[in-house]
């Protein structure tokens, strides 16, 4: 059975997010919970027996797939399953703080800024409290519930797909009409930076496997084309890395974002968010060979050469 899409409004720029809600083998799931604000609550308490409820699968720990997830393990029996990225970065939270403070550095932010970011990323808007309870999906999810849980990393080091027969469940991995910003991270495994655009050309062979599921969404429309969907990141990305191809390689990433934004006063995850998604394109333009065979061994490569020989050239 295709799962309910409950859709949930946030405050956030991306707009209204997408949980779900399905039955196997008789035992209720649910698939991302939404912000943590008492609207998604009064919405999941209206549209969900909590009573029967036995596990929640987060598909990546942003605030708005995540942000009941503790609420939801005091209010219900239900088991709560986490990505083990994600389980690093919150209980190494002090450490990746350090860790992130070092690498925003290294691309042009000042210390001045920096202390803002620290204070937005301590103060719990960001990472809600870890449930009490949880698992990691990698490691414990049910066997009986016959999902197959698929680590497509890009958007972020931890981003999950869940697979069943027909449907897939893919939070901000696959968004209709949106480029999702690959987020600069550190890795806790090495202590550098996680390579998240590497990551991204070993995720798109991952993703055109879903070509015959019903793919389930975090934001915006149901994806009737995982071609489709792709072709559309993956031309927004040559797009915008020809823009930042002109520009002098002197400029650190944190020049360009302000030069950009015309405004230092704006919220530091902003300009964070920015900076990512330079720092990713960047590094596209120093190896633009990966995704260009990645493109060709997947069959994507002929509909966006005319934009990839114009990003590089």
């Amino acid at each position: 059975m295709t799962p309910i899409q409950h859709t949930i409004n946030t405050e956030y720029v991306v707009g209204p997010v997408h949980c779900y809600s399905t039955e196997i083998n008789g035992e209720l799931i649910l698939f991302d919970t939404g912000p943590p604000t008492d609207e998604a609550k009064h919405y999941l308490q209206k549209n969900l027996d909590f009573d029967q409820l036995k596990h929640v699968i987060v598909t990546h720990c942003h605030i708005d797939h995540y942000g009941l997830a503790n609420w939801l393990g005091h209010e219900t029996d239900a088991t709560i399953y986490l990505p083990f990225r994600d389980h690093l970065k919150i209980t190494r939270h002090a450490e990746r703080l350090e860790l992130m403070y070092d690498l925003m550095l290294q691309i042009g932010f000042e210390a001045a800024f920096l202390d803002r970011f620290r204070e937005n990323m301590d103060d719990g808007t960001v990472f809600p409290p870890l449930p009490e309870k949880f698992k990691i999906i990698e490691e414990h999810l049910p066997p009986q519930l016959g999902l197959t849980a698929l680590s497509c990393p890009g958007h972020s080091q931890s981003d999950m797909v869940l697979i069943a027969e027909n449907w897939a469940v893919t939070g901000d991995v696959m968004l209709q009409g949106i480029f999702q910003t690959p987020l600069l991270d550190v890795d806790l495994l090495t202590g550098k930076r996680f390579l998240n655009y590497a990551a991204y050309c070993k995720s798109l062979t991952k993703l055109v496997t879903l070509r015959e599921k019903k793919i389930l969404p975090g934001h915006r429309e149901t994806i009737e084309s995982v071609n489709s969907c792709l072709l559309f990141y993956i031309s927004k990305l040559l797009v915008r890395a020809g823009h930042i191809n002109k520009l002098p390689l002197s400029m650190t990433a944190a020049e360009i974002v302000m030069q950009l934004l015309k405004d230092e006063t704006k919220h530091p995850f902003v300009s964070y968010l920015k900076a990512s998604e330079i720092v990713f394109l960047r590094d596209f333009l120093a190896q633009p060979e990966l995704l260009k065979d990645t493109l060709i061994n997947i069959g994507l490569y002929p509909q966006v050469a005319d934009i990839y020989s114009h990003a590089v050239s």
